[in-house]
């Protein structure tokens, strides 16, 4: 996978997550393993709005093995979870539509409402947040 595709896919990847702490936890990974990078190549580049994605995308091929990898790691954990919020939106369809219709997406307030009407959920639905969630 080529390091634009991956960090397009973290970027992409970060606004779909939500979840303040999850986002911070992963942005942290990866600054602090492409923290040299980022010195030398985007030093003056005033973050926000994706800048600094945009200049790690440019400097892709002098980006450190140490950053290489954070970035291809950070971009498989959030294919992960964009494929397990896809198995559970269409495995839920029914219950978040009749359900959770009203609740805000994101921050995992969807998921806390399925939990919170487990006795109302379907079989097919419970099992995929099962999978996902492994509760």
């Amino acid at each position: 996978m080529k390091t634009r595709t991956k960090i397009a896919l973290l970027a992409a990847g970060l606004a779909l997550a939500g979840h303040a702490s999850a986002q911070e936890s992963l942005l942290e990974h990866v600054v602090n393993a492409c923290e040299a990078d980022l010195k030398q190549y985007c030093s003056q580049v005033t973050p926000g709005e994706g800048r600094m994605l945009h200049c790690v995308a440019a400097h892709e091929d002098k980006l450190s093995g140490q950053c290489e990898y954070a970035l291809y790691e950070a971009a498989s954990l959030l294919q992960q979870l964009s494929t397990a919020i896809v198995y559970v939106a269409e495995s839920c369809q029914t219950e978040i539509q009749t359900l959770c219709s009203d609740v805000k997406v994101g921050e995992g307030r969807i998921l806390t409402c399925l939990e919170e009407n487990d006795a109302s959920i379907g079989e097919t639905c419970r099992q995929a947040i099962s999978d996902t969630v492994g509760e």
